[in-house]
């Protein structure tokens, strides 16, 4: 039993340790690549494709300073007063949930409540899960980096990161990647309509397409830039 505690000890430690590191590194460190894009690459390898993703880093102050604006509007407008977990949000998701509830335990609608901190903790340190068992550990672990990423990178590096890592399309990756083979142009060049536009795929980016986008897509941008009024400018 001892030895098994001295095992389970080590294991904890090197987690704690390794973790740690990374998200110390990663604080100074492009992310040049995330878990999704090498699981969006074997897909492609079993659909008999040859696997690609367009991804180039940019720093914070080479984007148009509406992109921030516009994806904080969208996804989580409280992340600059919140420390990860929007927990007004999450009480809102809970009650709208469960309102949509069927009697089988389904849902017309599901409403999620993750910050823009989760998906960050998400997209560059985790893997999407299916199962129900792999989403609750998923979950887990994506609250421990949650908290990690606040405590060590801060609200900057974290929309950094963010605006770098999120997929934007099929194979794309980043703000910079969607403004060239989207618009033909760099980040810093994206105007406050082609941000809100990028912002309005983000619920599901390869499906909705901000180079072709649907009526549907028009009414998110639109509504999307009215809530960007409300938002002040993400400046680093």
């Amino acid at each position: 039993m001892g030895c098994l505690f001295k095992i389970l000890r080590w294991v904890v430690g090197l987690f704690l340790g390794s973790t740690i590191l990374v998200v110390v590194l990663y604080k100074f460190m492009p992310v040049v690549f995330t878990p999704l894009m090498f699981i969006r690459g074997v897909e492609n390898i079993t659909d008999g494709k040859s696997p690609f993703w367009h991804h180039t880093w940019v720093s914070l102050d080479k984007m148009s300073r509406y992109m921030p604006v516009a994806v904080i509007a969208s996804e989580d407008q409280r992340f600059m007063s919140h420390h990860g977990f929007d927990f007004k949000a999450i009480e809102e998701a809970a009650q709208y949930n469960k309102k949509h509830q069927l009697a089988d335990g389904s849902h017309t609608k599901v409403r999620g409540a993750s910050t823009i901190t989760q998906q960050t903790a998400k997209n560059v340190f985790l893997w999407p899960g299916s199962s129900v068992a792999s989403r609750w550990v998923r979950k887990g672990f994506e609250s421990y980096f949650t908290v990690l990423i606040e405590l060590i990178w801060g609200k900057e590096r974290i929309m950094e990161v963010y605006l770098n890592s999120i997929e934007m399309g099929d194979g794309i990756y980043g703000v910079q990647a969607v403004a060239e083979q989207n618009f033909d142009c760099d980040a810093s060049d994206l105007t406050r309509s082609q941000c809100a536009l990028v912002a309005a795929t983000l619920p599901n980016p390869r499906v909705y397409s901000s180079k072709s986008p649907s009526n549907y897509m028009y009414r998110r941008q639109r509504a999307i830039q009215m809530q960007m009024k409300y938002i002040p400018l993400f400046e680093p």
